[in-house]
């Protein structure tokens, strides 16, 4: 009977069915919540509430946090009265820009900045530390409530906000009037799917990703950009540079002046760049593999034809350099030389510590997201954009509604913000593959990440490797990023540079306030952990890129003539100018 029963389960007719309708209800529920789980919002504040409610030791504490606030906020309101320069009850931290100006500093509103500061502080306290609750839980509630504290700061309302009120007056209410005609714009661009004001300053091959050269390699995924040399002579060991594909690749380069890929070129490098297809719905089966295979591995096999060259140096920034380094490994693993360098450019290998994009990695958050991009094909990218913007909400959601919407002051589009919004698509397949394997069992790290068919270990990279991490990086946190040294015994030159995952990376020669530590642990040797790390590495002031500059010009060979633009014998042809088709699709 039993068997019967199990066989009658396995061909049941309404699996399909079922599981379509499961699928089309969670997809339509995700539509509504921006692709947030409910199912994970609800537990990890559960969790927290349940464990707060039996903690009556915790609540005393508190309880005794609530007065002390108090007493410290009436302790500042006697001290101010009078004394616009007393000294606060609390500092703001130190990211946090809201309250700077002197307006602030005058009564009634440094009353209430000191109010809404205490009871910031003492929400931490209340959602950090409660024995029993787990590490995401915690971090959910905490992030959480973090956002719903921002969103009611006092900086965020005319009638609390002295600076805006000063606004107003100086301007006669025209900057609510102007407000209101950015917002209605806004609206309309959104609407009709347009990029945002200001962008068409920045076109793709006319202002921006105009540095000279020539696509010479194109398939169903990739195009491969092969720049003209500036140099009379060249290093024999050109660059492949793995750009991300959660992104165009012209964050490498972007106007003249702040292109590291002209820049490369400058120094007598032969660069080539990877520029992605940028998903529809058809490519909703392409994986991680096929990303692999028809991206670094096509193009490495497509550089060393072109310039005859048996050694590379690999980079790769971001997802982009992730994926390099699982190439790499599978190279390695496979008696496969042809990588000189390895370079990182913010990219995680290790994603046990993924920060606060952790926060929206979790079975039930996956369960969610893969339903979306099941119903779709893809992930789009303006999902994806709004999961970064929330990570940093008061630069890049509020501040933006108050100065544009309230202020009535557009922020001049830049390079990078114009980059910023042209975003791309992830395929279902691959995303969900790189969600699980990557960030929720970590399989890379763990040595159960395969490569056709058999496990590859990052332990087999052996070559030099150069690392930057970035001091303010969201997405991919430096203390993540650092910790290639734990997996890898090659010799590591490890960066930490100011900025954060784009501008600290965008950092040319002459960028006003730049610095960076670096430290090289050679091959075999002990690794530090990052707090060390970086009480051990040198500042330097300036651009890393000058640093990087050197270090691959020590790992390469003496300059020799350029080689030919593609290699049409070989086939490889010219197939058009740069930046091609692929970072034109939309």
């Amino acid at each position: 009977m039993a068997a019967a029963h199990s066989h009658q389960d396995a061909s049941d007719p309404l699996d399909g069915i079922a599981e379509t309708l499961d699928r089309a209800a969670i997809a339509s529920l995700a539509q509504i919540t921006r692709g947030l789980s409910p199912a994970t919002i609800l537990q990890a504040f559960s969790d927290w509430a349940m464990h707060l409610a039996f903690s009556p030791g915790t609540q005393l504490k508190l309880a005794a946090k609530t007065g002390r606030k108090f007493a410290r906020l009436g302790d500042y309101a006697a001290r101010s009265i009078g004394d616009d320069d007393a000294a606060p009850a609390i500092e703001p931290l130190p990211q946090d820009r809201r309250f700077s100006d002197p307006a602030w500093n005058k009564a009634p509103f440094s009353l209430i900045s000191q109010a809404f500061l205490l009871n910031q502080q003492w929400w931490h306290a209340a959602t950090t530390g409660i024995t029993g609750v787990t590490r995401h839980h915690e971090d959910m509630v905490s992030f959480g409530v973090r956002q719903i504290l921002d969103t009611m700061a006092p900086s965020n309302f005319v009638m609390t906000n002295p600076v805006l009120q000063q606004r107003i007056v100086e301007t006669r209410g025209q900057c609510l009037a102007d407000g209101a005609r950015l917002l209605v714009e806004d609206m309309q661009r959104m609407m009709r799917g347009e990029p945002p004001a200001g962008t068409d300053a920045f076109t793709v091959g006319e202002a921006v990703a105009v540095t000279p050269g020539k696509v010479v390699y194109r398939n169903d995924l990739i195009e491969l950009i092969q720049y003209a040399p500036t140099t009379g002579t060249v290093r024999p060991e050109p660059i492949l540079i793995v750009s991300a594909w959660i992104m165009k690749y012209y964050i490498l380069d972007l106007s003249p002046e702040n292109s590291l890929v002209r820049w490369l070129t400058g120094q007598g490098f032969t660069v080539f760049i990877i520029s992605w297809h940028n998903p529809v719905s058809a490519d909703r089966d392409l994986d991680m593999e096929a990303y692999r295979r028809l991206g670094p591995m096509a193009a490495l096999d497509a550089v060393t034809a072109i310039t005859g060259s048996p050694a590379v140096h690999g980079v790769g920034y971001c997802i982009g350099g992730t994926m390099l380094s699982i190439a790499a490994a599978a190279m390695a693993r496979d008696g496969d030389e042809r990588l000189a360098t390895v370079t990182l450019f913010a990219a995680q290998t290790e994603f046990s510590e993924p920060g606060e994009l952790g926060l929206f990695i979790d079975e039930a958050q996956l369960n969610v997201l893969e339903n979306m991009m099941w119903s779709k094909g893809y992930l789009d990218g303006a999902q994806m954009g709004g999961a970064f913007q929330i990570l940093r909400s008061n630069d890049l959601v509020w501040s933006r509604i108050l100065n544009t919407y309230l202020m009535g002051e557009r922020e001049p589009m830049s390079d990078l913000m114009a980059w910023n919004a042209d975003g791309t698509r992830m395929p279902y397949a691959m995303h969900s593959q790189y969600l699980r394997r990557l960030f929720l069992d970590d399989d890379l790290a763990e040595g159960r990440y395969k490569v056709d068919g058999r496990a590859i270990s990052l332990s087999a990279l052996r070559k030099p490797m150069f690392v930057v991490g970035t001091e303010r990086d969201h997405v991919a946190p430096w203390h993540s990023v650092h910790k290639i040294h734990m997996l890898s015994t090659a010799e590591i030159t490890f960066v930490l540079t100011s900025g954060g995952h784009n501008a600290g990376i965008v950092s040319e020669p002459g960028h006003k306030g730049r610095r960076y530590h670096i430290l090289t642990r050679e091959a075999d040797a002990a690794a530090l952990d990052p707090d060390d790390w970086v009480i051990r590495a040198p500042v330097r002031d300036g651009s890393w890129w000058v640093a990087w500059g050197e270090w691959l010009g020590e790992r390469s060979g003496e300059p020799t003539a350029p080689p030919a633009m593609g290699a049409p014998d070989k086939g490889y042809p010219v197939l058009e100018d740069a930046p091609g088709r692929f970072v034109l699709e939309h």
